[in-house]
């Protein structure tokens, strides 16, 4: 297991400003060594999206004396102090920022007296990628020209000479987006909404890339994934380049995939945000309902695959032209499915979620799914969620077991909850997220030391199957367009979720496998990966590819149950479809789901009832099953120790001994065997247990 660290070292009761992270010092590596760190994400080398002369500065710039003192160093000096310690360096790419800073300059305009945070002093400016791409300040910067001797091209084949003005999103009146999520509103800079869809912008991306692979990071972290997909919660993108593409995405539909709204119409000139004005339409209220809107979310799904992988690729390849080799990451921010189809291009999945909860166990499950055999790193989130309520009570020296449930809970349930170290508090908050230094040293020492208890495979007997197209329409009307500054879900009812949330309530071990849409992402699984599985649970997957259909034919002939839950495979022949549907070991449900209704019943049965999570991991040694338990006491300020649990566990072989390993506490358990099951009762079960079967 990976064991990441959220190190954006921002300062303490200060913004949080992007892009530029605070310089780095050595005591920040010893820091890292003893919280047992593999992996800093968000961490290094962010300044590319001000302009590359400030991105060579943060790598290889000189450091003061004075500030030498103390230990300072810039960010390639750092890296290579951190990979003496073995510990893995991301360059964060902040793909969709394109950044204007205030600034006041000495007469000679060539020095700089204060930037962003203004103090009065010296001749008042803007210094940014405007500035950059028409040479404003050459005593401060070297030429455009230096790093692109032949110019930027958008698709129109236009020469870029205004990088945020020509390379931004922008709504379907015309005007520029901004990325207000970022902004601090306090403050005058202003972040463009860039759009990758522009070729112009991905070679400028590019650079970023090389000057951080010669910088010397370990990986290539590339941020808003998405981009330009991000820009719907402010009503885009309707730039030239999206426009163009869009039109050609459309021309490129077989005749009978032509939606019906375009009948008559002229593609060869067709602007969709033309059109849809000509309509009455604004992109702004109840977008979801335009004409076109989801065949555009096709096209734009599409369009971040194909672009995402060009730069992934081109990271690699660019380091093994210097003789290095490098891992590439993005933000594939909560794991939305629109970036599954991202997943190959990716060696580490990186996670920030969208509302971080206290209790998260189905959440957990899904992301374990979306990973799969690929190390998994997930980072908290302060908007809409408890991050800013258990900062607070840290700082007072309360709330020690809700920062360990967060971290202990992720790793229970298979992946891995960074360390917090001056993470991110969002752009209006003057904070920064530590935890208290000998807390995250305990947590992580128990994790580091027990490595052997991780596994990201398991010994669940159910497995729920998410279908990235049969919840295209639906999750995305639920989650897609929320303004990131409040991250507010839309609501209503997923019956993935529903499902999932039902077996996590119960303590029940469960798996999610995903069924990709088999266009952005073709299929993978293949029988044997389904044997381990009594029963796959099938919610409302009215759309299945045909290799998926004999998937689950082939699950069914090895014994397998499938229970399905509302539609199945509606795009099928019918006669496939009658034929998985009529085989007998299929239930067809059209309520809710209930426990009662697996095949086999439950996997593990749990007295007295308890708020906890449990999980049975695979490891070398035999099952560990992980129980995390939630029933935090506000009086207490701690989960209080359970003086007793009985389980009863259903596993595919009989394990003689059990031993149980646990960070805090002194409890103790007895195994005894009877009708088939595991019984293992537990005395004195603190926050976190694993009890390893062998």
């Amino acid at each position: 297991m990976e064991r990441g660290c959220y190190f954006d070292a921002w300062f303490p009761r200060q913004h949080c400003y992007h892009p530029s992270l605070p310089a780095r010092r050595l005591k920040m590596v010893d820091d890292l060594q003893a919280y047992r760190t593999t992996v800093l994400v968000w961490s290094a080398l962010g300044g590319g999206s001000i302009s590359l002369p400030y991105l060579e500065q943060e790598a290889f710039g000189a450091i003061d004396p004075r500030f030498r003192f103390y230990g300072f160093v810039n960010d390639s000096e750092f890296i290579r102090e951190c990979q003496k310690h073995g510990i893995k360096v991301f360059g964060i790419v902040f793909e969709v920022q394109g950044w204007e800073f205030p600034v006041e300059l000495n007469d000679a305009e060539d020095a700089v007296l204060s930037m962003n945070e203004l103090r009065g002093a010296g001749k008042p400016g803007w210094l940014g990628l405007r500035e950059f791409a028409q040479n404003r300040y050459p005593k401060l910067w070297p030429p455009f020209e230096r790093y692109f001797p032949n110019g930027l091209y958008n698709g129109q084949g236009e020469e870029i000479t205004d990088l945020p003005e020509q390379c931004c999103s922008r709504d379907i009146f015309g005007n520029a987006l901004h990325a207000r999520w970022v902004e601090c509103p306090d403050r005058e800079h202003q972040a463009y909404l860039m759009d990758r869809n522009n070729p112009a912008w991905r070679e400028y991306l590019k650079a970023i890339i090389r000057i951080q692979i010669d910088a010397g990071v370990d990986g290539v972290q590339l941020d808003e994934a998405e981009l330009p997909l991000t820009s719907l919660q402010y009503g885009g993108c309707f730039c030239d380049d999206c426009m163009r593409l869009f039109r050609e995405y459309l021309q490129a539909l077989p005749p009978d995939q032509h939606p019906a709204d375009l009948r008559g119409v002229d593609l060869s000139t067709f602007h969709y945000g033309h059109w849809l004005r000509e309509r009455g339409y604004d992109f702004q209220e109840n977008r979801e309902d335009s004409p076109l809107f989801w065949d555009y979310i096709r096209f734009q799904r599409g369009a971040i695959t194909r672009y995402f992988k060009e730069l992934a690729d081109y990271a690699r390849d660019y380091a093994v032209s210097k003789g290095r080799s490098v891992l590439v990451s993005g933000n594939f921010f909560n794991l939305f499915d629109q970036y599954y189809s991202l997943a190959p291009s990716v060696d580490l999945m990186i996670t920030e979620m969208r509302n971080t909860r206290y209790r998260q166990p189905a959440w957990y499950h899904y992301v374990a799914g979306f990973a799969g055999d690929k190390p998994v790193v997930v980072v908290e989130n302060p908007y809409g969620g408890v991050i800013p309520e258990l900062v607070d009570r840290l700082k007072v020296g309360k709330g020690y077991d809700l920062f360990r449930l967060s971290l202990y809970e992720a790793a229970a349930l298979g992946a891995n909850m960074s360390v917090p170290y001056g993470s991110w508090m969002g752009s209006v908050i003057e904070d920064s997220f530590y935890a208290p230094h000998e807390l995250c040293v305990e947590i992580q020492n128990f994790l580091a030391d027990h490595d052997h208890l991780y596994s990201q495979q398991t010994y669940s007997e159910t497995a729920v199957v998410y279908s990235v197209e049969s919840n295209f329409q639906l999750v995305s009307r639920r989650d897609l367009f929320a303004d990131n500054r409040t991250n507010v879900s839309g609501g209503g009812s997923v019956p993935f979720w529903d499902v999932c949330e039902t077996l996590a309530d119960a303590a029940q071990p469960f798996d999610v496998l995903f069924f990709p849409d088999g266009t952005l992402r073709e299929d993978e699984l293949q029988p044997d990966d389904l044997r381990q599985y009594r029963t796959l649970i099938l919610p409302d997957s009215r759309f299945l590819t045909a290799e998926q259909a004999r998937l689950l034919a082939a699950c069914l002939e090895q014994g397998g149950r499938l229970l399905v839950i509302g539609g199945l495979g509606h795009n099928l022949p019918e006669s496939d479809r009658q034929a998985l549907l009529s085989h007998p070991g299929v239930t067809q449900i059209n309520d809710g789901f209930t426990l009662a209704q697996l095949p086999d019943g439950p996997q593990a049965q749990i007295e007295p009832a308890a708020n906890l999570a449990l999980h049975v991991q695979r490891v070398s040694e035999g099952a560990a099953v992980h129980l995390i338990r939630y029933d935090y006491d506000e009086s207490q300020d701690a989960v209080p120790v359970l003086p007793e649990l009985s389980l009863s566990l259903r596993l595919p072989q009989r394990f003689e001994t059990a031993t149980m390993y646990c960070p805090n506490g002194n409890p103790d358990v007895t195994l005894t065997h009877n009708d088939g099951l595991h019984h293992l009762r537990l005395r004195n079960v603190p926050l976190y247990t694993v009890v390893v079967l062998t």
